[in-house]
Protein backbone atom coordinates (compact mmCIF):
# COMPACT_ATOMS: atom_id res chain seq x y z
CA UNK A 1 0.00 0.00 0.00
CA UNK A 2 1.28 3.16 -1.16
CA UNK A 3 2.17 6.21 2.03
CA UNK A 4 -0.03 9.12 1.37
CA UNK A 5 2.15 12.00 1.34
CA UNK A 6 1.02 14.44 4.07
CA UNK A 7 1.97 18.56 2.81
CA UNK A 8 0.41 21.92 4.18
CA UNK A 9 -0.12 25.49 3.61
CA UNK A 10 3.49 26.97 3.00
CA UNK A 11 5.22 23.83 2.75
CA UNK A 12 7.72 23.96 0.01
CA UNK A 13 7.40 20.76 -2.33
CA UNK A 14 9.19 18.59 -5.45
CA UNK A 15 7.11 17.89 -8.18
CA UNK A 16 8.04 14.96 -10.61
CA UNK A 17 9.23 17.29 -13.15
CA UNK A 18 10.56 20.89 -13.06
CA UNK A 19 9.47 23.98 -14.33
CA UNK A 20 10.16 25.74 -17.54
CA UNK A 21 12.51 27.98 -15.68
CA UNK A 22 14.45 25.37 -14.32
CA UNK A 23 13.32 25.44 -10.68
CA UNK A 24 11.60 22.08 -9.10
CA UNK A 25 10.57 23.60 -5.98
CA UNK A 26 7.60 24.77 -5.25
CA UNK A 27 5.41 26.85 -2.47
CA UNK A 28 1.83 25.50 -1.50
CA UNK A 29 -0.31 29.12 -1.10
CA UNK A 30 -3.69 27.74 -1.55
CA UNK A 31 -5.30 24.52 -0.16
CA UNK A 32 -8.88 23.09 -0.75
CA UNK A 33 -10.47 21.31 -3.18
CA UNK A 34 -7.51 22.58 -5.62
CA UNK A 35 -3.93 23.27 -4.58
CA UNK A 36 -2.34 26.54 -5.74
CA UNK A 37 1.61 26.23 -5.96
CA UNK A 38 3.99 29.18 -6.86
CA UNK A 39 7.43 28.21 -8.19
CA UNK A 40 10.21 29.16 -6.32
CA UNK A 41 12.31 30.15 -8.91
CA UNK A 42 9.82 32.61 -11.33
CA UNK A 43 7.15 33.26 -9.35
CA UNK A 44 4.34 32.00 -11.35
CA UNK A 45 1.54 30.54 -9.75
CA UNK A 46 -0.70 27.22 -10.78
CA UNK A 47 -3.68 26.11 -9.85
CA UNK A 48 -4.76 22.81 -9.85
CA UNK A 49 -7.07 20.13 -8.53
CA UNK A 50 -5.60 18.18 -5.57
CA UNK A 51 -6.05 14.81 -6.84
CA UNK A 52 -3.42 16.07 -10.02
CA UNK A 53 -1.10 17.61 -7.56
CA UNK A 54 -0.88 14.49 -5.31
CA UNK A 55 -0.63 12.61 -8.32
CA UNK A 56 2.79 14.83 -9.53
CA UNK A 57 3.96 15.14 -6.18
CA UNK A 58 7.61 13.73 -5.96
CA UNK A 59 7.96 14.43 -2.26
CA UNK A 60 7.60 17.11 0.45
CA UNK A 61 10.58 18.98 1.73
CA UNK A 62 8.61 20.79 4.52
CA UNK A 63 7.54 23.90 5.88
CA UNK A 64 9.70 27.15 3.87
CA UNK A 65 12.45 27.78 7.06
CA UNK A 66 13.46 24.00 6.92
CA UNK A 67 13.53 23.44 3.44
CA UNK A 68 15.94 26.48 2.93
Amino acid sequence: MLEEKTFELNDIVEMKKPHPCGTNRWKIIRMGMDIRIKCMGCQHSVLMPRKEFTRKLKKVLGPESEAE
